[in-house]
């Protein structure tokens, strides 16, 4: 018989004491181990199984995973690295210099390239991976020094973000930006692939105490490498040399005189993200758009779409072309330059702030101004100043928008989020909707010309109902007349009387008539008059049949629309009564998730309409 706990979920998962125990390693190198290799803790679905009938928390991993890790070469390294410590230690306790020397000029180092290819065997992978990469490596390219970050890290991760910067300024492959309380979030598309990462702002900060550093700093590690190889190969796809060497020229003696180090100047530049990179080939043309083939009948739909994405697609790249900004002080450099060179537009700042300015305030050439404060001093006529949030609201809607909204000083409208898909959500602000009818081409008059207007036929429907309404009171009352004058006539007995008398009570109700009609000029000539009903003789003889009077039907008014709902809510209720047992449940549960979108959707509308109420109110107390 099979003993208990000695096959299945018992063998397939060990816990991290025993891996430790069977790698021979410290806790710190057992984590540092896992985090290059990609192995990371499991949580078991029946854990008194793993635990052999136990049921305390522990961490564990798949056995075959710490096989795995027992093979890699790494493992050596780290255990020679402890051997160093033990040594240098020990040197440094008996004050031997000699040997401290020795052995600081023999410390054990390692690479991890293998691990990056192993764990990335081809480019579009390493792409597809990136997203917490370049959030990290942001992230540690703004950090402070300190005793828990190293500076070489923060130097190293500051390049890699400058490198991967330019390669997306000379690519033009930026798609989506968004300014939030966390950073600026960026969107690229690099090889068919999405790349998210957000670049956080860069103010005072101060390392938290409650973050353990020495697990970020592993992360950072294997991201620099990989980033480094993807920096590289996305380098020579476009014809660029990497390392980048910058195409500007300057003279080392004046430097010289100036005691500016070389490499500074030119880490300098390379920051500034305003230089262009020496290509490989200079000649070579560029790389033109895909050719379609003919399409076939059922692909064709598909192609169409194809072709209107690359049509908006180079619209998008050429946004900014023309367009000449220029940044104020207190406008953060980075994250604007990358967005507008991004786009074919041309950036330039005060050359006391930083290097690479290209042209300086007074030029006359520059057609907007990015100001971030109020107007105070000398203004240009010939541009334009514009609040930061025009520039990214321009990439996110792919047009230009109109600059009222955005003077220094107004109130801005609300940042939308280019990352949430508006069809698949349902609700859409009103924001988001004008900007669709703008892009239609559709003009929207203003909200308080339509708010006149809308009084106005408010108005003229209340005086065309009280005319109306007198009108018809008046033809009540010519009725009620003539149907007395009928019933005198019926008891007079002489027919010469009767005659005169009718002769004389028709002119009279024909004069009404003409006195009622004659007043209204102003109403329309559609509306026609009822005709009077004839008398009939009372002098016919009673033995004569009644004439029998055909009218003409009127057809019967049906609602195609009604009609046509009726008949789809049979079909529903048809369908899910047939819906089987098993499939049931879970139809159950898609139309209870429609029914709480729908609910969201409807809140979310309601506190829109609370929050317009709430703006004219405080907008009528500033008028009065």
């Amino acid at each position: 018989m099979k003993k208990k706990f000695e096959s299945g979920a018992a063998t397939a998962f060990i816990p991290r004491n025993q891996a430790i125990k069977k790698l021979q390693l410290t806790i710190a190198d057992f984590r540092r181990l896992c985090i290059l290799k990609g192995v990371f803790p499991v949580e078991p679905k029946n854990k008194k199984k793993v635990n052999k009938g136990k049921s305390g928390n522990r961490t564990y991993y798949y056995a075959k995973d710490i096989n795995y890790l027992a093979n890699e070469p790494i493992i050596n390294k780290f255990r020679d690295f402890k051997v160093y410590v033990k040594r240098l230690k020990r040197a440094k306790g008996r004050r031997d210099i000699k040997a401290l020397g020795r052995l600081r000029s023999n410390k054990p180092t390692y690479k991890i390239d293998h691990i990056v290819k192993e764990r990335y065997p081809t480019f579009t992978d390493a792409v597809r991976d990136l997203d917490d990469c370049l959030s990290l490596i942001f992230l540690f390219a703004v950090l402070p020094k300190s005793k828990r970050v190293y500076v070489e890290k923060v130097h190293l991760a500051k390049r890699l973000s400058l490198e991967f910067m330019h390669y997306l300024i000379s690519s033009k492959s930026l798609r989506k930006c968004f300014i939030s309380i966390k950073g600026y979030y960026f969107q690229a598309e690099i090889k068919g692939q999405k790349v998210t990462w957000i670049m956080p702002h860069k103010l005072a900060y101060q390392c938290p105490d409650d973050v353990d550093f020495r697990i970020m700093s592993t992360f950072v590690e294997f991201y620099s490498i990989m980033l480094g190889f993807v920096n590289y190969k996305s380098y020579q796809d476009i014809g660029l040399i990497y390392p980048p060497k910058l195409s500007i020229t300057h003279d080392p003696s004046k430097l010289k005189e100036e005691n500016v180090d070389l490499n500074d100047f030119n880490d300098e530049y390379l920051a500034s993200l305003n230089c262009d990179f020496i290509k490989i080939n200079e000649s070579q043309d560029e790389s033109q758009g895909d050719e379609f083939p003919l399409a076939d009948e059922e692909n064709q739909e598909m192609l169409e779409k194809a072709k209107l994405e690359e049509e908006n697609l180079n619209k998008l790249k050429v946004l900014f072309k023309g367009l000449k900004f220029f940044l104020n002080r207190e406008v953060p450099r980075e994250p604007f330059v990358l967005a507008i060179r991004s786009f074919s537009g041309e950036v330039s700042w005060d050359k006391t702030t930083a290097l690479g300015a290209t042209y300086p305030e007074d030029d006359s050439s520059i057609t907007h101004h990015i100001i971030d404060r109020p107007l105070v001093g000398k203004t240009h006529l010939n541009r334009v100043y514009i609040q930061p949030q025009w520039v990214f609201d321009c990439i996110n809607e792919n047009m230009i928008l109109p600059v009222d909204d955005y003077l220094p000083g107004a109130v801005l409208p609300p940042h939308l989020s280019p990352f949430v898909d508006v069809t698949d959500h349902g609700y859409i602000p009103p924001e988001k909707q004008k900007l669709i009818k703008m892009k239609l081409g559709i003009t929207e008059e203003e909200p308080e010309k339509n708010e006149a207007k809308e009084e106005e036929k408010k108005i003229e429907k209340k005086t065309e109902n009280k005319k109306n309404a007198q009108k018809s009171e008046e033809k009540k009352l010519v009725k009620k007349e003539e149907t007395k004058l009928v019933k005198k006539k019926a008891k007079k007995g002489s027919e010469s009387d009767e005659e005169s008398e009718e002769d004389s009570e028709e002119e009279e109700i024909n004069d009404m008539k003409v006195d009622l009609d004659t007043p209204d000029e102003d109403e329309s000539e559609e509306e026609e008059e009822e005709p009077v009903e004839e008398l009939e003789d009372t002098k016919k003889d009673k033995n004569k049949k009644p004439i029998i009077a055909v009218v003409k039907a009127q057809p019967k008014v049906e609602n195609v629309n009604m009609m046509l709902k009726k008949q789809a809510d049979e079909e529903k209720k048809l369908t899910e009564m047939m819906i089987p047992k098993k499939n049931k449940r879970l139809y159950d549960k898609i139309m209870k998730s429609k029914k709480k979108k729908n609910q969201e959707v409807e809140k979310l509308k309601e506190k829109r309409k609370i929050y317009d109420e709430s703006v004219k109110n405080t907008k009528q107390k500033k008028v009065k």
